[in-house]
């Protein structure tokens, strides 16, 4: 994780978008929406702060993302993104300047909080999508993806809205 920051100075906040939102595109078993989640979190409220560059504790800048998963994730995702790259250019700029990137930052926050608490396995899919998409359109300078991407992330939250309220009607229902 060290040496993708270092490299990538002020587009370190878009790869890490992209990279912690890949892993939610696919069926995932609980702890990795949650940590992916969390670590995007403090990366969003860096972004929301006006940092120019992502800081990561050393802990985590030392660490590794498990090669099986990410080579899975990536094989699946890899098509897409190469599409999506093509159709991909820079349009409406202006959602990356440094006041939009506070702006992001705030909408990746709240994409984040989603993918803490999404559905196990599938409700974490639309989330990863979003965060995907607005991580690729902060790559590529393409304000159009982005908001495709917040889109997403729309529909990803209402979803995950709509999976905890069916939870609490049904255990409402049990007990009273």
């Amino acid at each position: 994780m060290g040496s993708i920051v270092a490299a990538l100075k002020d587009r370190a906040y878009a790869l890490l978008v992209v990279l912690l939102g890949l892993p939610n595109c696919l069926p995932m078993p609980p702890p990795i929406p949650l940590v992916c989640g969390l670590v995007l979190a403090f990366v969003a409220a860096q972004m929301l702060a006006g940092r120019t560059m992502p800081w990561l504790p050393q802990a985590l800048l030392a660490r590794s993302i498990g090669k099986p998963e990410l080579t899975r994730a990536v094989a699946r995702a890899l098509p897409i993104l190469l599409r999506l790259e093509r159709f991909s250019q820079p349009r409406l700029t202006m959602l990356g300047g440094a006041f939009a990137i506070q702006v992001l930052g705030f909408v990746i926050l709240v994409l984040a909080l989603g993918l803490i608490v999404a559905a196990p396995f599938i409700g974490q899919i639309p989330l990863g999508l979003a965060v995907c998409l607005v991580g690729l359109g902060l790559v590529e300078r393409d304000g159009v993806i982005i908001i495709i991407g917040a889109v997403f992330g729309a529909i990803g939250l209402m979803l995950s809205a709509g999976f905890a309220y069916a939870i609490f009607s049904g255990i409402h229902g049990l007990f009273f």
